[in-house]
């Protein structure tokens, strides 16, 4: 295997060691806003897939690209939807009527 690759490889496996600790230790407090701010890198991914897609330099990598597209997207919009729903969780209830 080329130097490159396993130096890449190593990168990821750590990246993704440090960010489950890191998310792991989040405040419950912190969740919504940690949720909207990878909604927006969601949306880079998404920006970034559909370049890949649209290049169109070989077959697999279009297909690749429309994959991503497809799951970054939906990933996007769920992430608003539950970004949305824990926001509602923490707006003040109708005062009851005596």
């Amino acid at each position: 295997m080329p130097a490159d690759f396993l130096s890449n490889l190593y990168v990821f496996i750590l990246a993704g060691f440090v960010g489950f600790e890191l998310i792991k230790r989040v405040s419950p407090l912190l969740h919504t806003p940690l949720m909207s701010l990878t909604n927006a890198l969601d949306a880079i991914v998404v920006v970034a897939a559909i370049i890949i897609a649209g290049r169109q330099e070989t077959p697999l990598a279009t297909v690749l690209g429309a994959i991503a597209v497809a799951a970054s997207f939906s990933n996007m919009v769920g992430g608003f939807f539950i970004t949305d729903r824990m926001l509602r969780m923490f707006k003040a209830g109708k005062p009851k009527q005596p």
